[in-house]
């Protein structure tokens, strides 16, 4: 099956930005911010999904259930996701994890007395950051962000604390799939081939970033593949490969990368594709 872009999803959201990023037009005169772009797969129920987040304001502190929490309430799957920072305002940061270990009880009485966020580890944050965020993870993404974001495959958020936007809370379901404790990175970016460095290695997925040049048959196997430019250019089964799109491979697909390509790459699943080039 050859190479597949992608169609896009523009998600409005209150916290979001007019002027976006390279490769996608900005939010016209008098039209709402958004805040998230999905990238959306033709195949039914992907395991994954891919978006551009744009931030003005601050996110909700939020959480995602696990696989066993999700499916309990009748969604596929919870909720592993990992960011890469695309571009970063001077006092940017993130919230994730706590400062202490904190009780689920104190944690309740936190979100509603508005002390959450002063008790969250906030993390100054720059260009070429990335973030792996296992379910059950307390976190927040402040403002003057762009970012990619690769996530298992639900729509599925649980808002604890909202800065007193009138939007929905859940508290009560937030808080029993809450892991309330200090954030401990669980995948440290490795080289594992010249030019290709390793984010994330499963268990829900494997994230690589690849900066280099070339051409030949890339070979996923029984995986599905993301491929996700984001500087750079060149050719995908003969058709343009660009900043500002996402192409899902299926089995293998031909690519050249050109000079000064800059692509992350995505696949459900543990254990890394061996050969990139076949």
């Amino acid at each position: 099956m050859p190479a597949t872009r992608l169609t896009t999803k523009r998600v409005e959201k209150p916290w979001g930005r007019r002027d976006l990023w390279p490769g996608f037009d900005d939010v016209p005169p008098g039209g709402e911010p958004v805040g998230e772009i999905w990238f959306q797969a033709p195949t039914p129920d992907p395991e994954l999904l891919v978006k551009y987040l744009f931030t003005s304001e601050k996110l909700s502190i939020q959480v995602h259930p696990g696989d066993e929490a999700a499916r309990a309430k009748g969604y596929p799957r919870g909720k592993d996701e990992a960011w890469v920072v695309l571009a970063a305002e001077p006092d940017a940061s993130i919230a994730i994890g706590t400062l202490e270990v904190m009780t689920r009880e104190e944690l309740r009485a936190a979100t509603l007395d508005g002390t959450i966020e002063d008790r969250m580890r906030w993390r100054s944050v720059k260009t070429g950051d990335v973030f792996y965020s296992p379910a059950g993870t307390v976190h927040a993404i402040g403002p003057g962000l762009t970012l990619v974001e690769v996530q298992q495959n639900v729509d599925l958020t649980y808002r604890l604390y909202d800065y007193g936007r009138p939007r929905e809370l859940h508290l009560d379901k937030g808080i029993a799939a809450s892991d309330p404790v200090p954030y401990v990175a669980p995948h440290i970016p490795r080289e594992i081939a010249p030019g290709r460095c390793l984010y994330a290695d499963g268990p829900k997925f494997v994230l690589e970033r690849w900066r280099l040049s070339g051409e030949g048959r890339f070979q996923c196997g029984d995986r599905p593949a993301w491929l996700v430019p984001l500087g750079g250019g060149g050719s995908i089964d003969g058709e343009r490969f660009e900043p500002g799109g996402v192409w899902l491979v299926e089995g293998e697909a031909e690519l050249a990368l050109g000079v000064g390509s800059d692509v992350l790459v995505a696949y459900p699943g543990a254990g890394i594709i061996a050969e990139i080039w076949g």
